[in-house]
This record gives C-alpha cells, sequence and structure tokens, in this order.
C-alpha cells in the first residue's frame, strides 16, 4: 500500500510517520518538500502530487491551526482548511482512494457537557472552525471513500502543546 502523509512536520503528522510505516510505503511531505508539492495552499501543486504518487491513502494531517490568526487571514484559512482538502479529496476519488482528514471540534458551538455525536448540530463559532466545517461538507460531497477524525487537545512531544505549558 501507498500512503500520501500531508504535514509530517505537525504534531499530528510527525507521530503518524512512525505508526503508518509499518503499513506500506509512506511519502511523507511538509510545505518545503523538495521532491512533490507539500504545500497545501498550493492547490495544482497538490492535485499534480497525488497523480503522480498514486496512493491508495492519502492522509491530510496539514492544516491552518492558527486559531487566533484565521480571524486575520479568513482567505488563507478557507484555502488551507476547506479548498486544498476538497482538492485532495476529488483527487483521492479519481483514483479510488481513501482519504483520511483531520478535523477539528471547533465545528462545534462548544456548548453541552457531554461528547459529540458525529450526528450532532454543528455551530462554529470562528473563521478556523467554520473553515474546518467547510472542508469536511466538500470531503463528503467529493469522494465516498473518507474518514474525518474531529480532534481536540491534541499533544506530542514534538511542538507546542497545552501539556508543554
Amino acid at each position: 500500500m501507498k500512503i500520501l502523509l500531508l504535514g509530517k512536520n505537525g504534531q499530528v503528522g510527525w507521530e503518524l510517520q512512525r505508526s503508518l510505516s509499518p503499513l506500506g510505503e509512506v511519502v511523507a511531505l511538509h510545505r518545503h518538500s523538495t521532491n512533490f508539492c507539500g504545500d497545501i495552499s498550493n492547490l495544482s501543486g497538490m492535485a499534480q502530487t497525488v497523480r503522480a504518487i498514486q496512493p491508495n491513502v492519502i492522509v491530510n494531517a496539514a492544516a491552518h491551526t492558527a486559531v487566533d490568526k484565521a480571524e486575520s487571514e479568513p482567505e488563507l484559512a478557507r484555502t488551507l482548511n476547506a479548498l486544498a482538502p476538497e482538492v485532495l479529496a476529488t483527487e483521492a476519488a479519481k483514483l479510488g482512494a481513501w482519504l483520511v482528514h483531520y478535523s477539528t471540534d471547533y465545528v462545534f458551538d462548544g456548548g453541552g457537557d457531554t461528547p459529540w455525536l458525529e450526528t450532532d448540530a454543528t455551530g462554529p463559532l470562528s473563521v478556523y472552525g467554520r473553515t474546518k466545517l467547510e472542508g469536511e461538507t466538500l470531503i463528503t460531497q467529493s469522494n465516498p471513500r473518507h474518514l474525518i477524525f474531529r480532534t481536540s487537545w491534541v499533544y506530542a512531544a514534538r511542538g507546542g502543546n497545552f501539556a508543554k505549558t
């Protein structure tokens, strides 16, 4: 199996490199990769990368994750969190490949006192949450072979996170 991993230098991507390697050939990219385009803001470059690699599975761990900064750069956040996942989903569908995508609990409004279900109503309160929800919607419309994880409080040995503060 060939796996394309995007966002290899982030907290999730860094940990996934080790976890995915026993499953097959992993092509792990980040925004400054040189052999293939790993910059998810380059939508045509991403499409070309998928076509060139022809993976069985695409794992998208790349995103605009600076929640507060997304408010001042909404177009960039939309490109990274919604349009890039749509391109990945569309290209994956052409290959019959799976797309595994990491989203966020920011698609919800933060209310309630029980864990959310996949079927719960969404209600993002920020640009970040709205762009991540748009990405989820575009993925589901573009490729029936997808898996979306809505994560929260991600932490790892690498990168900045709440566990290190």
